[in-house]
């Protein structure tokens, strides 16, 4: 049998076994399901909200003749709440009937020692803050437009003083990124990011596993006899990669049909479903394949260290926390893609895919830089390579509860001798 066809049953192999596994269905179908379900957040809100508290008809009770309650009700309508007037009853009665069930909700109106408006909310439940803080915003807007009137200030001139401000950023270079273009880049960093942190915990346990499950059935030394360590590991990687672009391909269908879907209703949904520059999606891209080979070819290796799988879970966990290292630097890096940290971080293998990308997608980045980057991850890759391969063809063959870094000198030595 040629080596290559041998290096290609061992690449669909991984990837059929692992794609027909409940684990790879049930994620599948769970991850779907939340894509779903944030793509349609807005929807989601508006239906635990409706029905319930927040569609209560609140009846405002005014104690006195100061006129603040049609004023009141003009607000809470303009924000959202439904609103009758109640002027006949009084704070009794018309807490009376909400205990009877003949009224909704009330909120009693009346001035405080200056004179100005305050109330009380009173339901059978205030569970609902949304309604609560809805009319406590429409209380206080008439508070500010009385008190100011008492000191000959017009409602046109506070307007004025509470009118957002006119303010804009403008970069005054030409190659620099339009407010637009980052909110695309942000948006697409923060995604590329989260999936390089979930698929090296998920992809490279998964390899560390195949390698350690393999090896406690003894097959791996019938395999490291038939074929060379560096085509073995890397058919593994290489189908565990497969199964991960077959799974990505299926949740990003499902979030570009929900957010195709949802794009008129704005808000977020505009700048995912804007269009995202190409030079950007092929970086992205790229950084994700560096990013999963160089972690994956160190999960490969790890996971031949250990006799058992219940081991793998202890030598996986130190690559883990470097992962969340490099998760948290480009979450906090997001808004800071310029400072001296992200820049140095940047070019340490470990944290390169993500941080690297993010300051591709932040900044003006020079090519050169970007070329380092990219080269940094290549000569890291084959190095690890290299040496991989050799720990990984002593390390399947050791038998025995995993100590320390010995093991990795120990895996050296028996492959050695092998050659």
């Amino acid at each position: 049998m040629q080596p290559m066809n041998k290096f290609f049953i061992i690449l669909f192999h991984t990837f059929f076994t692992k794609l027909k596994s409940k684990s790879f269905i049930v994620s599948t179908l769970i991850t779907a399901v939340i894509i779903v379900g944030i793509a349609n957040i807005d929807r989601i809100f508006e239906a635990f909200e409706s029905g319930g508290a927040a569609d209560r008809t609140v009846s405002v009770v005014e104690e006195g003749d100061q006129g603040f309650a049609d004023r009141i009700r003009t607000e809470a309508e303009a924000l959202g709440i439904s609103t009758d007037d109640a002027g006949g009853l009084t704070p009794g009665e018309a807490e009376e009937m909400i205990s009877n069930g003949d009224l909704e909700a009330a909120l009693i109106v009346s001035a405080d020692a200056s004179g100005l408006p305050q109330a009380v909310y009173k339901a059978p439940s205030i569970a609902d803050e949304r309604t609560a803080e809805t009319l406590r915003q429409a209380v206080q807007t008439v508070k500010e437009e009385v008190a100011a009137s008492r000191i000959g200030i017009d409602e046109q001139t506070l307007e004025q003083v509470y009118a957002p401000v006119n303010f804009t950023a403008e970069a005054v270079s030409d190659t620099a990124r339009s407010q637009e273009e980052l909110d695309q880049a942000r948006f697409l960093v923060n995604a590329l990011v989260v999936v390089i942190y979930f698929s090296v915990l998920a992809y490279g346990n998964m390899i560390a596993m195949e390698v350690a499950a393999e090896k406690t059935s003894r097959v791996m030394e019938i395999l490291v006899s038939s074929v060379s360590p560096v085509k073995q590991m890397f058919a593994k990687i290489f189908g565990i990669a497969l199964l991960g672009i077959t799974q990505y391909i299926l949740i990003i269908t499902v979030g570009l049909i929900s957010v195709a879907g949802n794009a008129e209703r704005g808000g977020y949904t505009e700048v995912i479903a804007a269009e995202i520059p190409v030079g950007l999606l092929v970086y992205a891209f790229i950084f994700f394949l560096l990013g999963y080979l160089f972690y994956a070819t160190i999960s490969a290796v790890l996971g031949s260290l250990v006799s058992r799988t219940e081991e793998v879970n202890i030598v996986i966990t130190p690559l883990t926390l470097i992962v969340v290292v490099a998760f948290l630097i480009s979450m906090f890096g997001i808004n800071a893609p310029e400072s001296p940290i992200i820049t140095g971080t940047s070019y340490i293998p470990f944290f390169t895919p993500m941080v690297m990308f993010l300051r591709v997608g932040m900044t003006d980045l020079p090519v050169w830089e970007l070329a380092a980057g990219m080269g940094i991850m290549v000569i890291s890759i084959v190095l690890l390579a290299l040496a991989g391969a050799r720990i990984y063809k002593g390390g399947v063959l050791m038998y025995g509860k995993v100590s320390s870094i010995k093991d990795i000198r120990q895996a050296l030595a028996i492959s050695k001798k092998e050659q």
